[in-house]
């Protein structure tokens, strides 16, 4: 084994808990999430002869429940006496009827806005206006964000709800079904590699600092998409330390590879690593207004933009 991988590994293993670890308080994750909230907006405009596509975040458009399309609730059999509702194309289901179905306790902190639900192996916090719920201290992301209504109620993406207790989301009209055998989420501390937080993080943090949220998790898609690839090495610490066709990240020449993440981009390396994904295709990126090179843009298919980055296939 090489030296540098040597000491790289040794590096990791040393600061690994600093890597996977997240902060647990519901009024952290609001503050490092308000720098990309109502950040994009859905809009296209024409340039150099082609649509320029921006990639959006949904924010709430009102919160009167009584806007939005009523939805029936079953979990597990059970009917909510609470209405979900449809939000953003999204079904959203009532988070204490929710977790009351399952038998779970639930809490609300009106000091951060957040709620809080304990089953047996799980644990959920939501806060209002947040985009990523933790389950298990494992970062669930969504496009639309977990919201407290009008009517006192904190509602959140069904499709969250049902990843955390590992069962079956299905959606027929006015009618929302989540069901099968109550399976809790994985713990962070058993689902994430520490290397692999690590590096992914570190990155992220390194080719996107002042990039929102979002941004920084489509620098992680870069990555993880590299991985799977077939063109590439089919580990994280190999895709970014690749040399084959040249040094793939400038941060690996100038060092700041190295440099401690900052929180926003560890909480992206786990959305990324949980499986949340802007694309599946995006392989390459740059910052137009600093690039030295024109053979991305001449050679590879322009997809989006996200703050100051273009992104390629």
């Amino acid at each position: 084994m090489k030296k540098e991988k040597i000491a790289a590994i040794a590096l990791a293993a040393l600061v690994a808990a600093s890597a996977t670890a997240l902060p647990t308080s519901a009024a952290v994750y609001n503050r490092a999430e308000a720098d990309f909230v109502s950040t994009y907006f859905d809009r296209e405009e024409s340039e150099r002869s082609f649509s320029r596509k921006y990639l959006s975040l949904k924010g709430i458009p009102t919160k009167n429940v009584w806007s939005y399309n009523r939805l029936s609730v079953k979990i597990g059999g059970l009917g909510l006496s609470v209405k979900g509702l449809e939000i953003n194309g999204k079904a959203y289901i009532p988070f204490r009827a929710a977790a009351s179905a399952i038998g779970a306790s639930y809490s609300y902190n009106s000091s951060d806005r957040s709620s809080a639900m304990k089953a047996s192996g799980l644990s959920i916090n939501a806060g209002d206006g947040c985009y990523t719920v933790y389950a298990n201290d494992r970062a669930l992301f969504s496009e639309s964000p977990a919201v407290i209504m009008n009517d006192g109620r904190m509602y959140i993406p069904a499709e969250i709800f049902a990843k955390a207790v590992g069962m079956t989301l299905s959606a027929k009209g006015s009618e929302v079904s989540i069901s099968g055998k109550y399976s809790p989420l994985l713990h962070a501390s058993k689902f994430y590699r520490e290397d692999e937080v690590f590096w992914l993080a570190r990155i992220i943090h390194a080719e996107s600092r002042g990039e929102p949220l979002f941004g920084k998790i489509a620098v992680g898609d870069v990555v993880l998409n590299r991985v799977k690839s077939s063109a590439y090495p089919n580990t994280i610490y190999g895709v970014i330390f690749d040399r084959k066709y040249g040094v793939q990240f400038s941060p690996i020449l100038d060092g700041s590879i190295y440099n401690t993440p900052d929180f926003n981009s560890i909480l992206a390396a786990k959305i990324c690593l949980d499986g949340y994904m802007i694309s599946p295709d995006v392989l390459f990126f740059l910052e137009p207004s600093h690039s030295t090179s024109s053979w991305i843009p001449k050679n590879r298919q322009y997809l989006f933009t996200i703050g100051s980055h273009d992104f390629y296939k």
